[in-house]
């Protein structure tokens, strides 16, 4: 049994080497290959893992490896596989039984060939907000985006960077996500008022990624021309009643269950394939599709749980709490707070978890407004969430698309302008009633 001094971490910030080591292997193959896809994530996370374990204190060796299974195993991370494996099931058969071409002609044809970048963003903001989770508007839409890449000059990362843009802005502000729930709680305050301050500092930055998509449409895009006899409109049916089901506020788990279910009824009937093709279409989708997924969140999940036993986030915790002066650098505090900690454990339902009692004693002590210390809290997370490639929402694109995770991160506009917003709402003290 472990005893109360071993329960109670002391910061140490060498409990951070395994994530050192992390980005240190890809700056080293940058530098050595000028390839960032030369080294797999999952290798990175092996040997991070690895450095991990031996590092870490906690008596025998066996007893560390059985702390790291601990953080593997831990309820968010299997939740987050269910969903890894539902969507990898909902996108192998949905691509084998022609729904993803099917979707991209359509989008093709209904829409015009300069808004398709500004539509698709659109469509993801509202999805996710009606979900309350950006992981599961990627999982629906991004398979559509490498598709509608496919068929216009557009690059695949990039589409894919206008997707997870969408789906942070949705998490951000939904009435029914996880970080909506936990920010509001933690500082006492309704969704509602956390809504209102929430979209002041986030909407400017959305409606300028849409200007800037619109003006990148009417440069990039030159679209294969569809008709409306090239669109198989039957097959279109599982992504749209996904769709729909998400913006009706179903669980995100039964929203993908009713996907594969659905694309595999419509292909048997359509002729799209037989009952083995289909069987063998979910298993591809998550074994080829999501498999990687599912061993990086299994090894960020023990890793990072040793980073956390070892006092790694409590000396991020300490550090940035002890020079506080004012309201701004309260502020400020807070929010740098909650980045790291998601930049550690890659999953901004736990940082704020984390931080958010944190934040709430910052608040107390400096009269801070909970409203506003609520929107800051999700906001930063979901900015952070949204850049970090080894976080589920890149990973997950990444993994139905096929390409590396940092391939990603320099079109993701929204999230850069989505921080940028909260840090000036920190600096020019914005919105004035929220921040008195």
């Amino acid at each position: 049994m472990n005893s109360d001094k071993e329960m109670t971490p002391r910061p140490n910030g060498w409990a951070l080497l395994p994530l050192g080591i992390f980005f240190l292997l890809y700056i080293l193959t940058f530098i050595f290959t000028g390839d960032l896809s030369r080294m797999p994530v999952s290798v990175a996370f092996l040997v991070a893992s690895v450095i991990a374990i031996l590092a870490s204190r906690g008596g025998k060796l066996i007893s560390r490896i059985d702390l790291f299974c601990k953080g593997a195993a831990n309820d968010t991370i299997m939740l987050m596989i269910v969903i890894f494996i539902l969507a990898g099931a909902f996108a192998g058969t949905a691509k084998a039984m022609g729904a993803v071409d099917a979707t991209v002609n359509m989008v093709l044809y209904l829409l015009p060939e300069d808004m398709i970048m500004a539509s698709i963003f659109v469509a993801s903001c509202f999805i996710s907000m009606a979900m309350g989770t950006s992981s599961g508007t990627i999982a629906a839409l991004a398979p559509i985006a490498s598709g509608i890449s496919s068929m216009t000059d557009i690059g695949l990362p990039a589409m894919l960077g206008v997707v997870v843009g969408g789906a942070m802005f949705g998490d951000n502000l939904s009435f029914i996500s996880d970080t909506t729930i936990i920010a509001t709680r933690t500082q006492g305050c309704k969704m509602q008022d956390k809504f209102k301050v929430n979209i002041r500092i986030v909407l400017p930055a959305a409606i300028l990624v849409i200007l800037i998509y619109i003006f990148q449409g009417q440069e990039l895009v030159d679209a294969v021309a569809v008709s409306a006899q090239d669109v198989e409109w039957l097959k279109v049916i599982p992504y749209l009643v996904v769709l729909v089901a998400a913006l009706s506020g179903v669980n995100v788990i039964t929203v993908l269950t009713l996907g594969v279910i659905l694309s595999g009824l419509i292909g048997l009937l359509a002729g799209g394939f037989g009952i083995w093709d289909w069987t063998a279409a979910v298993g591809k989708g998550i074994v080829s599709d999501m498999g990687e997924l599912i061993i990086v969140s299994l090894m960020a999940g023990g890793m990072f749980e040793l980073i956390r036993f070892n006092g790694g986030i409590d000396w991020l915790i300490l550090r940035l709490t002890e020079n506080i002066r004012s309201k701004r650098t309260a502020e400020a505090a807070i929010a740098g707070l909650v980045s790291f900690t998601d930049l550690c454990t890659a999953n901004n339902t736990i940082a704020l978890i984390i931080c958010g009692p944190i934040a709430r004693k910052i608040s107390d002590q400096f009269r801070l407004d909970g409203r506003k210390v609520a929107s800051l809290l999700d906001t930063f997370s979901c900015f952070v969430q949204g850049l970090i490639p080894y976080g589920a929402q890149l990973l997950i694109a990444s993994g139905l698309a096929g390409v590396n995770p940092l391939e990603i991160v320099p079109y993701l506009y929204y999230p850069f302008l989505m921080g940028l917003g909260a840090i000036a709402a920190i600096i020019f003290r914005y919105p004035r009633a929220y921040s008195k």
